[in-house]
């Protein structure tokens, strides 16, 4: 079987099954998701269950040492086998991962959609996600169904901002930016209803002045950011951060003729970098 350390938030989660569920298909063999890192009632709890994932959490008697016995998890993590551990050196796509054998035991964010490219029509319908939505959520999509041309657009802020590690990493995905991005999916014309999507609805209310028609998506916690996926692949074109979680937002929305933005400048950090982030069909700004 392969074995897939799960951790983060929903885009991490997202990402870590994605490109292990593709290697258990060419391989043929099952999948079993290591989610001790993501533990319920945490701020990165276990959130897959909301699709319809073709996988299952391991029983502990399945899974190798963990960092509170330290002896044994550098033992497993340097000469174990059973599962035998193979973690991501660095960002962008790697061979190794995609061709890992049987007995893997996969750990890193794996963030391209490259992992997967050659089963994406069997992963369309396995992250779909089947909890039903919630009654205002349900009015919501209705909403953004009828709207006519509509842009899905995300802002990160909370944990990007305000610590000199987030800004030292992470570029920022400034005002500018978005509109860069949106008059190209408007070809010069006004008539976008945008839906923002953020941690912080406040500021975007407050703050975020765009030439269009805008609202403020904030009714989810965190506790559904699912949702909030959800009413992002219902819009018809999308706007992403530097996020993993927009990521998913125009990833999900499998309509051919949908167009996705990107950032072209994703880390400040020079030593990250990730060329193989952004689909080469989405469009870097």
């Amino acid at each position: 079987m392969i074995y897939s350390r799960i951790f983060g938030g929903l885009g991490n989660q997202l990402f870590q099954y994605a490109a292990a569920r593709a290697v258990s298909l060419r391989l043929g063999t099952e999948l079993v998701l290591d989610a001790r890192l993501a533990p319920p009632g945490s701020h990165w709890a276990f959130a897959l269950d909301h699709f319809n994932i073709n996988a299952r959490i391991a029983e502990p008697s399945e899974l190798p040492p963990t960092k509170d016995k330290p002896v044994k998890y550098a033992l497993w993590r340097a000469f174990g086998r059973n599962p035998k551990f193979m973690r991501e050196k660095g960002l962008g796509y790697q061979d190794r991962i995609a061709d890992a054998p049987d007995g893997t035991y996969l750990h890193g964010y794996f963030q391209s959609e490259r992992y997967f490219a050659d089963v994406m029509d069997r992963l369309g319908d396995e992250l779909r996600i089947i909890t039903p939505p919630d009654t205002q959520n349900a009015e919501f999509a209705e909403r953004i169904a009828n709207a006519g041309h509509t842009v899905s657009l995300h802002m990160r802020r909370g944990d990007y901002l305000g610590t000199p590690k987030s800004n030292a990493t992470y570029a920022t995905c400034d005002e500018a930016y978005y509109l860069r991005a949106l008059e190209r999916l408007s070809e010069g014309q006004r008539d976008l209803k945008v839906f923002v999507f953020s941690d912080d609805p406040v500021w975007v209310r407050d703050n975020l002045k765009l030439p269009y028609d805008m609202t403020a998506v904030g009714h989810n916690g965190p506790d559904k950011h699912y949702e909030d996926l959800r009413l992002m692949s219902c819009c018809s074109d999308h706007v992403i951060a530097n996020s993993t979680f927009s990521w998913w937002g125009g990833w999900l929305d499998r309509r051919p003729d949908a167009r996705v933005v990107g950032p072209a400048h994703w880390f400040n950090d020079p030593k990250l970098a990730n060329p193989d982030i952004l689909p080469d069909r989405w469009i870097a700004v």
